[in-house]
């Protein structure tokens, strides 16, 4: 079964790994990112920043496209920490206290959502 071919389970992993790397980067910078320390509030987090992820992301990576190659794609890492930023502006229950941490949270989401494709891509191989 190919896990990516359909779309509402796409975005399904999609939110799990924003949700399961908010928690991991807020569990590493409990001062910077706090939660409240409820399950609600990171799950809905996560589905906020999947929304983001989905539709304003690729706007960005179009918007500061010049940017990006220039760096050699590491202004990627800015472009995902402003939408962990964004996400904590949307969701005010998510506290991100400045926007290094969420490049932070963003470098966290980014290495779980790698892990998680390369064992999405073993299982369907």
């Amino acid at each position: 079964m190919n896990y990516l071919e359909k779309p509402w389970l796409r975005f399904l992993i999609r939110w799990l790994v924003c949700s399961l790397g908010l928690y991991v980067a807020a569990s590493f910078l409990s001062d910077k990112i706090t939660y409240g320390d409820r399950l609600w509030t990171i799950i809905m987090a996560g589905l906020i920043l999947a929304i983001i992820n989905t539709f304003i992301r690729p706007v960005l990576v179009i918007l500061s496209l010049p940017a990006i190659v220039l760096t050699l794609g590491l202004f990627m890492i800015l472009v995902n920490g402003l939408t962990v930023y964004l996400a904590s502006i949307l969701y005010k229950p998510l506290h991100v206290t400045n926007f290094w941490a969420a490049v932070f949270a963003g470098i966290m989401i980014g290495l779980i959502n790698y892990l998680v494709s390369a064992i999405l891509k073993e299982l369907n191989d």
